[in-house]
């Protein structure tokens, strides 16, 4: 079958969105992916060379009653004539959008052609665009089951949120520090604030790693807070700043522990792989979606909540200390976190989309 899968916008959409993809192609399926034209997208789709991507205009929604609207009425017309080519084109069998509104246009192409249509939603409060597109989809599939209340009218179905192939099979933890350039005998906290990078969050990070000489930070700032970090960090020998990570099962292996923003991606990652983390949601996320994802994880012990306004140098060293260099303590949260992964996600979803 040939199917369409729109997954541009942001790395927590990207990726998932590719490992359906890798799964669907070793089934003998045809995915065609539809990205953005954002760096993020432009960077990662340049490592999976082995799959086929075509870029289409992102169209993110104002407020309905903004005077952005006409522009975007406009855009957004285009980008569905643009989407209905492609989907003709590549003689299309079904299309799968991985949330955003990079997946309203081709979705509402396909039901409008007959295509059987689907949406994946991988958090615990879903988007207003994924509760919006859900009403030209056959079926809404949920990375969590917290979701499904969101969509009282459509048929849903709870598939977990997959994981790249890269993921699945990480290397040691020594091979992984060097890799990375990391010292051999200390523990090694990741801090991450998603495809994006966080800059409240590097910040505050930054100053409690200066505090924690015996321990090594790992900083994976985001390109456009690169410098600033670097700056920040001043050459403390504990800390290592990327501002992007080409080798993320590298940098998990390497970690101890994980300090993380709370999108949803990133949690099915970490569950997957079955790290203790420290959680802090981004507070302006839409809905504050962010700290619901969250709340789900710690509620099973599985991570420690924490909001960013309530975030503290003494916080931060309690959860290293505490948690991640505490065998018994670690070793708990790390089993919870992998008792809420759903391993066989992709395969699910591509069940679901591949049926006649």
């Amino acid at each position: 079958m040939n199917i369409v899968i729109a997954c541009g916008g942001t790395g927590g959409h990207l990726f998932p969105g590719i490992a359906v993809a890798q799964e669907l192609k070793a089934q003998g399926h045809h995915p065609v992916l539809l990205i953005s034209r954002k760096e993020v997208d432009a960077d990662a789709s340049r490592k999976y060379g082995d799959l086929e991507f075509h870029s289409i205009p992102a169209v993110a929604k104002p407020a309905t009653l903004s005077p952005k609207m006409l522009p975007f009425l406009w855009k957004m017309a285009r980008t569905y004539l643009t989407c209905r080519s492609i989907l003709k084109a590549e003689k299309a069998d079904a299309v799968l959008g991985m949330g955003g509104f990079t997946s309203l246009p081709p979705i509402m192409a396909g039901h409008h052609m007959g295509l059987p249509t689907f949406v994946h939603d991988s958090n615990a409060m879903p988007g207003r665009s994924n509760r919006l597109t859900a009403k030209w989809c056959s079926a809404v599939l949920l990375g969590m089951g917290a979701a499904e209340k969101f969509f009282p009218k459509s048929r849903c179905e709870i598939v977990g949120t997959p994981v790249r192939e890269e993921l699945k099979t990480l290397p040691a933890a020594a091979e992984a520090k060097a890799k990375l350039g990391l010292p051999a005998d200390k523990p090694v906290i990741l801090v991450t604030g998603g495809s994006q990078g966080a800059r409240n969050l590097n910040s505050m990070l930054i100053e409690a790693a200066k505090a924690d000489p015996e321990v090594h930070y790992l900083v994976i700032a985001g390109k456009l807070d690169y410098e600033r970090v670097s700056g920040l960090a001043d050459g403390a020998a504990n800390i290592t700043v990327l501002g992007f990570c080409s080798d993320m099962p590298a940098a998990y292996a390497a970690a101890d522990g994980v300090i993380a923003r709370s999108g949803a991606s990133t949690l099915t990652e970490l569950s997957y792989i079955g790290k203790a983390c420290l959680l802090i949601p981004f507070p302006f996320a839409a809905d504050d979606h962010q700290t619901h994802n969250a709340r789900v994880f710690a509620d099973k012990g599985a991570a420690v909540l924490c909001q960013q306004r309530d975030l503290t140098t003494e916080k931060v060293l309690s959860f290293v200390h505490d948690t991640c260099l505490a065998p018994a303590a670690r070793c708990a949260m790390e089993d919870a976190m992998r008792a809420l992964s759903r391993p066989d996600a992709a395969q699910a979803i591509a069940t679901v989309v591949t049926a006649k």
